[in-house]
């Protein structure tokens, strides 16, 4: 009989101990996927064009880049915490039937996409899913955005693909004039606990009525936008010199700021329905600087196809100096458009990220003053640069 329980007590000892290290197993399992994801940042993006394709580029091109040194484009190589090869890209949402099922190191490579190769980019797994059409899509742009077929193809949930994907940030570069499409993935953000990184002139970020900020504080989620600028591109030229004008006294008497591109991104303006809020964007980013209102024309101006991804940009400031005597700045700058903000993109994620560690709620000011041209409240360019310093130290919160 006493043998009988032994044997039993035996038995059940076995599996006890079976159990214990089948648990161990998995713990340590974990502990190396914890291990192996902390450090990086799982970015996704809306809209695979020419700026997510000189984005996904850049983070390769300087992967191995040492983390003091400079290099063009980034505010460091080591931001905060982050290398730029902590970027991961798990997920892209598009409404380009030829980038669909691809994965997103094969489908940057696809038309219309015309950006400069400038970077081998190594396989990456995550995959192009298909994006919901709704005013992402004008009508003139369904031929050049090879748009897919509803009947064919059926659009996905977006917070359950950034769930799958265990994302931490949303980038959005859909085309501008995209309010609708925006908005919801804006939402699917704060349904899947997501940061976001608005780059397109749709108020959310800097929403007047608060709402949205609001939305993504009361989520613990941090938000960077609205309408990405570029390294040195139009709006920053510009206000650098309407500064310049008035710090020296000048009377600004009008200006101008004519944009031609050929690029998917001029031809989709070619219609001024989609341009309201970019040249909202553009003209309060120069606008904000003066003492008081000054005749103001600032905006894309024409589609030129054979530039491609070659922005040409034509400036003019007109003012009067001692004596009411005149005085007139003209500019021309030429840039390759999509690689112009894609550096300016991933310190805008490096900083999410952190806010993210940091548990910071809503509009990172500082960031998004630095980063973007219509941001929840404007900060002159050298001023605001400090201030991203300052959060990447600690010393401020946002």
């Amino acid at each position: 009989m006493f043998r009988k329980v032994l044997e039993k007590t035996l038995a059940v000892l076995k599996i006890y101990l079976f159990a214990i290290s089948f648990l161990k197993i998995i713990v340590i399992i974990k502990l190396i996927e914890l291990k192996t994801r902390m450090g990086k940042i799982r970015v996704a993006i809306a809209g695979l064009g020419n700026c997510a394709s000189a984005l996904v580029q850049g983070t390769h091109y300087y992967r191995n880049e040492k983390e003091d040194q400079r290099v063009p484009g980034l505010m460091h190589v080591k931001f905060g915490d982050y290398h730029v090869r902590d970027l991961e890209f798990v997920a892209a949402f598009e409404v380009n039937q030829e980038k669909i099922g691809k994965k997103i190191s094969d489908a940057i490579w696809m038309p219309p996409n015309c950006t400069p190769k400038f970077s081998e980019v190594p396989e990456i797994k995550g995959m192009v899913y298909p994006s919901p059409i709704l005013d992402g899509v004008a009508p003139h742009m369904r031929e050049s955005f090879h748009c897919y077929s509803e009947s064919e193809i059926k659009s996905i949930n977006i917070a359950e693909i950034l769930r799958e994907t265990k994302s931490d940030i949303l980038v959005n570069f859909l085309p501008v004039g995209s309010e609708e499409a925006t908005q919801v993935y804006a939402q699917a953000c704060i349904d899947a606990d997501v940061a976001f990184a608005n780059g397109i002139p749709t108020f959310i970020v800097s929403d007047p009525s608060k709402e949205w900020p609001k939305k993504f504080e009361a989520k613990g989620l941090p938000c960077a936008g609205d309408d990405i600028k570029s390294q040195v591109g139009a709006t920053i030229l510009h206000r650098v010199l309407a500064k310049l004008m008035l710090d020296r006294g000048v009377e600004i008497d009008k200006t101008y700021q004519l944009n031609v591109g050929g690029n998917t991104d001029f031809e989709n303006m070619k219609f001024e329905s989609r341009l309201k809020t970019k040249r909202i964007s553009k003209t309060e980013a120069v606008t904000s600087l003066m003492p008081h209102d000054v005749p103001t024309r600032i905006g894309p101006s024409d589609y030129v196809p054979f530039l491609e991804d070659r922005k040409i940009c034509y400036l003019l400031l007109e003012g009067r100096k001692f004596g009411d005597q005149p005085l007139s700045i003209e500019v021309k700058l030429s840039v390759i458009d999509s690689p112009n903000s894609a550096g300016v993109m991933i310190d805008v994620i490096r900083a999410l990220k952190i806010a993210l560690d940091r548990n910071v709620a809503g509009p990172l000011i500082s960031m998004s003053s630095y980063a973007f041209k219509h941001p929840p409240v404007q900060i002159p360019d050298f001023e605001a640069r400090e201030r991203v310093e300052a959060f990447i130290r600690g010393d401020i919160e946002r």
